[in-house]
């Protein structure tokens, strides 16, 4: 037998490209960019970081130092066009200029967007200044989200907290109860409601929320899709996941 060498044709055109860097034990915030990025022409490329439980601005903190080695892991050698970093409070906690800095040093060239900038700049695209804020965590890092929309001059309304201290058991809340839970809170002269946290399975209730409620409805996840989707202009003609695609 012999052997026969065939030269092959390489595409030319890519698809935009992008880096999600998730933690460890997140159950949910894979599923909810896969529900998008299958109605775009982008592609979506994964890698987990070491977390630390409990949730704490200590434990927060640690994963920084494997931010650039994990970034590097993705595509390694290849351009990236964006890298998202999912994780709300460890964004807040560490800063979101710090992780950019560790995430550029891999992948100098890529955009970079995180859950709790990207809520930042979905606010200011709808305009609103008064919020009610929900997350799941214990009660300092709660108070370290509250206090982080309040230092960039958003009014918090209301504030409700879940005191759960362990990333695995945010994700498995119940999601209908979760609707259940975020109906009945009063949240008195808000203009919108953030759920904060990759992990809380809360994608798939945005619309009906704002439905229920008669006011916007903003995510991590959805917030964190949302701009990383305009960072690769590939926002267009997304629906069923709230108003801020509209």
């Amino acid at each position: 037998m012999k052997s026969k060498k065939i030269k092959p044709n390489f595409i030319k055109k890519i698809n935009p490209r992008v880096g999600l860097i998730v933690l460890a034990t997140d159950v949910m915030i894979e599923k909810d960019f896969l529900k998008v990025f299958s109605r775009v022409h982008a592609d979506l490329y994964v890698n987990r970081i070491t977390n630390y439980n409990p949730v704490t601005a200590e434990n927060l903190n640690k994963m920084t130092n494997k931010i650039t080695s994990v970034t590097e892991n993705i595509l390694p050698g290849e351009r990236i066009d964006c890298i998202v970093y999912g994780c709300t409070s460890g964004t807040i906690v560490s800063g979101y200029d710090n992780i950019k800095k560790k995430i550029n040093i891999a992948k100098p060239d890529a955009l970079v967007t995180a859950p709790s900038t990207a809520a930042l700049n979905a606010l200011k695209k709808k305009n609103i200044n008064k919020i009610s804020i929900v997350t799941p965590y214990i009660k300092s890092v709660n108070d370290d989200v509250v206090n982080f929309f309040k230092n960039n001059n958003f009014e918090v309304t209301s504030n409700t907290y879940f005191d759960i201290e362990s990333d695995v058991d945010i994700g498995r809340v119940d999601q209908d109860q979760l609707f259940k839970i975020l109906s009945n809170i009063n949240h008195k002269d808000a203009e919108a409601l953030f759920v904060s946290c990759t992990s809380l399975p809360v994608l798939n209730i945005i619309e009906r929320l704002e439905k229920k409620l008669n006011m916007t409805v903003l995510s991590s996840n959805q917030a964190l899709i949302w701009e990383t989707l305009e960072n690769i202009n590939r926002n267009n003609s997304i629906k069923g996941y709230g108003s801020l695609f509209s």
